[in-house]
């Protein structure tokens, strides 16, 4: 193990030691792990094609979807591989540098995927309430009013919160009990006082997943009471709606249950809690394409026709 720094020295190398308490089973790791990474791959990677290729599906929310696609596609790309290779290898060391790219890039494209189905409740609101306005709201010089604050916001609080961890003092210890770098996880390494860096997360928390929920429920709330109130199919009218919901709800579950579970007192172990991270990481990546394509009516459809015709090529 690596000597205590002495004085102002400071570590710039830090061990992932996630799931090591497991001892031999640790290795064993790699199979679920590796699975649930190449369903995540495959299963994106095929609605993205689906979307991009086939014209009738060359629509607002459509391009909506294949961007959550995207992002869920790109977002286990910053860890799984490195944490495969732990798995398997015992490779579990990481610059000071590596570990703040790694949290910038983990929490700035995971906070899209919040962002991302707020803009899918926009979306609905104008197609479900505002009919007659819907392609003049959702061409696209009329939509960046709500894509830039967004993107703005997203951008300058992660980039300040990752900015401040690096100027902190790690003189402690250099290992972190995790299986990637998170925020908190390198933050209470540090060997002074780091009451902005708890506040600036918490603050981050509150103005990118919390404050897209409030808006995303109140977008359906008056897409609901407008369904209901008019004579219109509800069912038909809110059928992509629930499909949103659904996903709305794991990913929500699963980032609370992440974020409390370093923030408060717990009988959480710590294996728990990093089942718990990487699930929130990994999880929506994996079914965020399944739901969608089960649940939405048109991709299902087109998706039918993509595997027809590859069997017929096959043939």
């Amino acid at each position: 193990m690596q000597a205590l720094p002495i004085g102002n020295i400071s570590f710039t190398t830090f061990q992932l030691n996630g799931f090591y308490s497991l001892g031999e089973w640790r290795h064993f790791l790699f199979i679920p792990y590796f699975l649930m990474f190449l369903l995540c791959t495959t299963a994106n990677s095929i609605l993205i094609f689906l979307i991009i290729s086939r014209k009738a599906l060359h629509s607002p929310m459509f391009v909506l979807i294949a961007l959550i696609a995207v992002v869920d596609l790109l977002m286990p790309m910053f860890f799984v591989p490195n944490m495969l290779l732990s798995f398997l290898f015992d490779w579990n060391q990481i610059s000071l540098v590596g570990c703040l790219m790694q949290i910038f890039w983990i929490q700035f494209v995971g906070a899209f995927q919040s962002t991302l189905l707020l803009w899918m409740a926009l979306d609905r609101f104008f197609a479900i309430c505002r009919p007659l306005s819907y392609h003049k709201n959702m061409q696209l010089a009329n939509f960046l009013k709500f894509i830039v604050v967004p993107v703005i916001r997203n951008g300058l609080l992660h980039i300040t919160m990752v900015s401040l961890a690096g100027k902190l003092h790690f003189c402690v210890k250099n290992e972190i009990d995790h299986c990637f770098c998170e925020h908190m996880g390198l933050v209470q390494l540090a060997c002074q006082d780091t009451s902005i860096n708890n506040v600036l997360g918490l603050t981050t928390a509150f103005l990118i997943p919390a404050v897209d929920f409030i808006f995303i429920a109140l977008s359906y709330a008056i897409i609901f009471i407008s369904v209901m109130k008019s004579g219109k199919s509800s069912w038909k009218a809110i059928n992509t709606c629930i499909t949103h919901i659904i996903v709305i709800t794991f990913t929500l579950v699963f980032a609370l249950t992440a974020f409390l579970s370093y923030r408060t007192r717990n009988n959480v172990s710590p294996n728990s809690r990093i089942f718990i991270s990487t699930m929130y990481a990994l999880f929506p990546s994996c079914f965020n394409p399944i739901i969608y394509g089960v649940r939405t009516k048109e991709i299902r459809v087109q998706f039918v026709k993509l595997f027809n015709h590859v069997k017929v090529l096959a043939q």
